[in-house]
């Protein structure tokens, strides 16, 4: 069976943030300005933001999220 994720998408804020597991964590960059991963207090990453969404309609991005198997 897969993992239920959580997303929201803020449109007046143009953000949307995707949660793999809703637990206390912080964001913290990425090479992307517009990308924010979210951690756990032992780097796992739970999750991630991005800014900017619809700017994405003219030039998607690729975003690689690493971390262990699930």
């Amino acid at each position: 069976m897969g993992k239920e994720i959580k997303g929201w998408y803020d449109a007046e804020g143009d953000y949307l943030e995707v949660v793999f597991e809703r637990k206390a964590g912080y964001f913290r960059e990425t090479r992307n300005d517009a990308v924010m991963e979210k951690v756990d207090d032992q780097g796992n990453i739970i999750g991630f933001s991005i800014l900017k969404v619809s700017a994405l309609k003219k030039k998607p991005i690729s975003i690689r999220i690493e971390g262990p198997p699930v």
